[in-house]
């Protein structure tokens, strides 16, 4: 049998990219997945500026380049018939706050600079006072993660289902390797170390706690616009009203995906006309008259795609029963997409554990002891944006899919907020962007937005309806403590 310092589970976004900074770092790894052929998703799609600082981080950024992806600046948010213009942080406040830091050993100057290509001029990217997000399509981004992967002389390679965690027959705290089958075959390989990064729907979480399993809170109904003219040019776009939220971002030069937020514990049927039905029903309506073509057309192909909406906080690793073994990516963690947020945690986790695991601090990946104070540190250092990212996408979507009224002070009381421009919008985009990472700001603008809207509501009121007013003040307050602080404390404590 051979040995490998690592085994990776998985290959979707996060686990080649820590697959090929551990090998860059000098490690024999090995890494697994079930099907190598490209994926159809409609998820990660859209890679705020934080993602896009990761992959210079990881030197991987060029995963980007020949795909057609499409520039994203900031955002459009349209709230009934306002609308308002987000740009993404300025790179100076960028660079001062979060700068790009590289991994040791596995970035250099051929592979930490985007290229030019068909879609994306890096001469418009250099010049533009602001950080960029980007939108592509997910199979043909994953494709260029995994060929930059294999492509590493120190990595190996299989597609191969694993099946179980293998773990020290003497000492059963101890993971030692994988079970994989292959057709009819089954394999077993050993490593020091093992990292499962097996998605939304991993079956091996549950090893660090048979309570460790994520919660639905709502759905998303997909659909795939052609050739639709939106608002704005290079932005995402967030359409906010009695309706849920609804998404729009560009994924290529003749495609855009939309997302539609759908309230519900359990999925709608697309047998029973229930996903046509709502589209049409509360989501026509709020459509933008030049998008309005393109999206007719892509309702009556009812071609729809549902997915869950799922939260999972992190749990500490690096327990003594536990040895040897790590998650990572969506398998650890996971947030409400309505932010776009997952890759980019994600991408940082695996930067992070790339810069502890470096050989300069562990030698041998087998010291589990070290590894043990190495994955606290981990833990500690990922809070800042894990907290931010997943809280903030709790938040926003508490507030943009606004069921009560209360929570609907609160959303018109965020948009105004937003008008305000300023620290007022920078802020915000700057913690949902990825780029400035800081738990408190995130709580000081959030309260800003509950006080603000607290403000709003007694002048709508005006003076004859203050009693009232006063008492949707404790009201709104209330809804916002309850909707944010636990998520919010739950991430950091």
């Amino acid at each position: 049998m051979k040995q490998y310092d690592v085994i990776v589970v998985g290959a979707g976004v996060v686990g080649p990219t820590i697959a090929t900074a551990l090998a860059r770092q000098g490690r024999k790894v090995l890494i697994l997945e079930r099907d190598w052929s490209k994926p159809d998703r409609i998820v990660g799609e859209l890679m705020q500026p934080g993602g896009v600082k990761a992959l210079k981080e990881l030197g991987m950024v060029q995963a980007i380049n020949n795909i057609e992806a499409i520039d994203c600046t900031g955002y459009f948010i349209k709230y009934y018939d306002e609308e308002v213009v987000i740009e993404y942080p300025l790179k100076e406040t960028a660079n001062t706050t979060n700068p790009v830091v590289p991994i040791w050993d596995v970035v250099d100057e051929k592979n930490d600079k985007l290229l030019p290509d068909s879609t994306i001029d890096t001469r418009v990217w250099d010049e533009d006072e602001h950080v960029r997000g980007v939108g592509f399509h997910h199979g043909d981004f994953l494709m260029n993660l995994r060929k930059i992967c294999r492509d590493e002389p120190n990595i190996d390679w299989v597609e191969a289902t694993v099946t179980k965690i293998l773990r020290d027959p003497e000492d059963q705290s101890i993971v030692t390797g994988v079970k994989a089958k292959q057709g009819d075959e089954t394999f077993e390989y050993s490593a020091k170390l093992t990292i499962c990064c097996d998605g939304i729907y991993s079956k091996f979480r549950k090893e660090l706690s048979p309570a460790n399993v994520p919660t639905i809170g709502s759905y998303f109904v997909g659909l795939h616009l052609k050739n639709a003219k939106l608002p704005a040019n290079n932005k995402g776009h967030v359409l906010l009203g009695d309706h849920a939220p609804v998404l729009m971002y560009q994924i290529s030069p003749g495609e855009t995906r939309m997302l539609c937020a759908y309230r519900s514990l359990k999925a709608p049927s697309a047998a029973k006309n229930e996903v046509y039905d709502y589209l049409a029903k509360y989501v026509l309506p709020v459509v933008p008259k030049e998008t309005l073509p393109s999206f007719k057309e892509a309702l009556e192909s009812k071609k729809f795609r549902i997915m869950p909406n799922q939260y999972l906080s992190a749990m500490k690793q690096g327990k003594a029963d536990h040895q040897g073994f790590i998650l990572l990516g969506d398998s650890l963690n996971m947030r409400h997409p309505l932010t776009g947020g997952g890759m980019t945690v994600g991408l940082n986790d695996s930067v992070l554990l790339a810069k502890l695991l470096h050989p300069r601090f562990v030698e041998d990946l087998g010291d589990h002891q070290l590894i043990s104070k190495r994955l606290n540190k981990f833990h500690r250092k990922r809070k800042n944006l894990d907290a931010v990212i997943n809280t903030l996408s709790i938040a926003l979507y508490s507030l943009f899919a606004a069921d009560k009224h209360s929570l609907k002070i609160l959303q018109l009381g965020c948009f105004r907020y937003f008008q305000r421009g300023g620290s007022c919008v920078s802020g915000p985009i700057g913690l949902l962007s990825g780029m400035l990472p800081f738990p408190m700001l995130l709580f000081n603008h959030f309260f800003s937005v509950a006080f603000y809207s607290i403000y709003l509501n007694f002048i709508n009121r005006g003076p004859l309806g203050f009693p009232l007013a006063l008492f949707e003040a404790f009201e709104v307050l209330f809804t916002a403590i309850v909707i944010f602080t636990p998520y919010l404390w739950n991430e950091l404590v």
